[in-house]
């Protein structure tokens, strides 16, 4: 399949294509409701799944809300969002990636013409390129795949966060079985082509069912992930944290995104980011499938 990542670094060819096109899993656990931080309200926050990522002016979108035993709280997005190639290079173990460290911004607003309004901030703090690599990873599909990376929010803004997927609520668990094909996918994108316009954010389509091993799910979307919806997520049917976005596929299916597993991402995460009780926060509000 010829895939391109889908972040906003180069927009001006990535634009181009986004106009052009009509746009097994490992086991995880789920943190316990005790474990979690103090949330801020859904209706409050500002830091939430779905909100803008920028990385040294690439653009993207958080997916879910991760924390850790010592209390860290971390957005989670796709690797490639801090990848120094080019848009066409998707094997993680060969691709060039900024480093851990790297400061993004999170931010809400954002255009071609204008990186928005600043929101918050965080530091990245893994990426599943730079884990694989150091890895010495020769998994194909791993390799392919994951594609995976966790910004740790800063201190001071940790209080603005609040773990519910806009429009959607939820996640409500990990989807560790994966989707069959026909299954119905929601997603939740923020990306800066709509120049801040978030009526075509919410997203809800098909899977087609699983690939690579159970490391990624290509789906059809209305309407399509683009640029800059990079990292988003994607959760099943019942509300459960299935993926997230990579890539946009040119063939042989073209339009449709592949989605990386987050069971699989995850479980790489949790054995190879040095990050102690690394686990996805459950959303404070319900999953309602509202289309």
């Amino acid at each position: 399949m010829q895939n391109l990542r889908t972040s906003t670094r180069r927009l001006a060819t990535l634009a181009a294509l986004a106009s052009a096109a009509v746009l097994g899993a490992a086991t995880a656990t789920v943190a316990p409701a005790s474990a979690a931080p103090t949330w801020a309200p859904a209706d409050q926050a500002t830091l939430t799944p779905g909100v803008q990522a920028y990385t040294e002016g690439g653009q993207c979108t958080a997916n879910f809300v991760f924390t850790d035993s010592a209390g860290g709280v971390y957005l989670g997005y796709a690797a490639h969002c801090a990848g120094t190639g080019e848009a066409t290079q998707t094997d993680g173990c060969e691709s060039g990636s900024l480093p851990l460290g790297t400061k993004v911004d999170f931010a809400e607003g954002g255009s071609l013409v204008s990186s928005g309004t600043r929101l918050g901030g965080g530091t990245l703090a893994y990426s599943s390129w730079l884990a694989m690599q150091d890895n010495g990873e020769t998994d194909a599909d791993t390799c392919a795949y994951n594609d995976f990376a966790l910004v740790k929010v800063d201190a001071a803004d940790v209080s603005k966060v609040n773990p519910t997927i806009p429009f959607w609520g939820g996640p409500v668990g990990i989807d560790t079985d994966g989707v069959g094909a026909g299954e119905t996918v929601h997603s939740y994108g923020n990306s800066s082509l709509r120049g801040g316009v978030e009526l075509l954010s919410p997203k809800q389509g098909i899977s087609l069912g699983t690939s690579g091993n159970g490391w990624t799910h290509p789906v059809y979307t209305i309407t399509p992930g683009v640029p800059g919806d990079s990292g988003s997520a994607f959760i099943n049917g019942e509300g459960q944290a299935l993926g997230t976005l990579s890539t946009l596929a040119l063939a042989p299916l073209a339009g449709s995104n592949g989605v990386g597993d987050l069971a699989s991402e995850l479980a790489y995460a949790q054995q190879h980011s040095g990050i102690a009780g690394l686990e996805l926060a459950l959303g404070t509000e319900p999953f309602s499938p509202l289309l």
